[in-house]
């Protein structure tokens, strides 16, 4: 299969991201340059993400960060073979930002404009990152996603379980903003954890032992916050005692989806155990899976951190994969708030 050279855009949350990534399938492929302009700090002091607050940025900070992501790469836009943009899902507000921008470069240079789903980014960083292979098991865990799904191909996913309620990343956050940590909550979190007894504190372990591989976190985030309600709490110690709680549940939850993969994929040796998103760059979560894959017959695929946080290089390799499939996308392609992979 031939070379792609695609202008990735993204801009579904707070990171105004645009790259260059040459290559083909299965990867792994050659990332030119991955800019990446963070608004951490504009939304701070609100303790989390203000949508009106991140379109006007992704609006203000999107045309040099192509521009430098083009001087980077050395090459012209005429250069690319194709402008690929995150379509959803998102806030819907800067997701329009990228994908108007992709259209209007592709217009102009005339070059195929590819749509690209960010939850599929996520699933094939590490196909970007090592060259995986298909089929995969995928944990896609971030601030608002949650699910296990077998991966077959470009636009192909068998879904074995997902969040009934919030995401990982949120629970972290929430548990953060309890805990007097400031935004983003996960890594302060980790940090703190680091010095704490995971065992000071009896935290519930939702959906552990119940059929299907469905998460849920909720529960685990309300019995956090009746504790800093009810008592002076360590903070370090409920940190660890949060973080362990949310290990063993995904332990749990990851064991039944590769059952559930094993039944689909029987041939599979030692298949690939992938964990893309934000959380995935938490270190204890991490080597608990890494554990637990080798338990299983897995192999834990972890893409670096810079590929687990948003960023456009993820959004260009799923470019490259759908260019090589001959999947383009009309100028009017939708923007969309919701986006299921299924």
């Amino acid at each position: 299969m031939r070379a792609w050279t695609v202008l990735g855009i993204e801009t579904s949350c707070d990171e105004t991201a645009a790259a260059v990534v040459r290559g083909a399938p299965p990867g792994p492929g050659e990332i030119l340059s991955d800019i990446i302009f963070s608004q951490l700090e504009e939304h701070r002091p609100y303790g989390g993400v203000v949508p009106e607050i991140a379109a006007r940025a992704h609006v203000e900070m999107l045309d040099g960060i192509v521009e430098r992501a083009l001087k980077e790469a050395g090459c012209a836009l005429s250069q690319v073979d194709a402008v690929a943009a995150t379509a959803g899902p998102g806030l819907i507000g800067g997701v329009m930002v990228g994908l108007v921008t992709a259209k209007a470069l592709a217009l102009a240079a005339a070059k195929p404009l590819i749509a690209v789903n960010h939850l599929e980014a996520h699933a094939f960083s590490a196909r970007l990152s090592e060259g995986v292979t298909f089929p995969f098991l995928l944990l896609l865990v971030s601030g608002g996603h949650c699910q296990l799904l077998g991966v077959e191909g470009v636009g192909r996913f068998k879904l074995y379980g997902t969040t009934i309620d919030d995401a990982a990343g949120e629970a972290f956050d929430k548990t953060a903003k309890l805990l007097g940590l400031a935004y983003p909550g996960g890594p302060r979190i980790e940090e703190l954890a680091k010095t704490g007894n995971a065992r000071r504190y009896d935290l519930p372990r939702p959906m552990r032992g119940r059929q299907g591989a469905d998460f849920s976190f909720s529960g685990l985030k309300t019995a956090v916050r009746q504790l800093t309600l009810e008592e002076e709490v360590n903070a370090a110690d409920l940190a660890a005692s949060f973080q362990l709680a949310v290990v063993e549940s995904l332990i749990d939850r990851a064991r039944a989806g590769m059952a559930m993969f094993r039944r689909d994929f029987p041939r599979e040796a030692s298949p690939a155990f992938v964990m893309a998103g934000g959380v995935a760059s938490n270190g204890a979560i991490r080597t608990a899976l890494a554990a637990l894959a080798a338990e299983e017959g897995f192999t834990l695929k972890v893409p670096p951190i810079r590929l687990c946080t948003d960023n456009a290089a993820m959004v260009a390799w799923v470019g490259i994969e759908r260019a090589g499939l001959g999947l383009f996308d009309p100028l009017d392609a939708p923007a969309r708030a919701r986006w299921p992979l299924t």
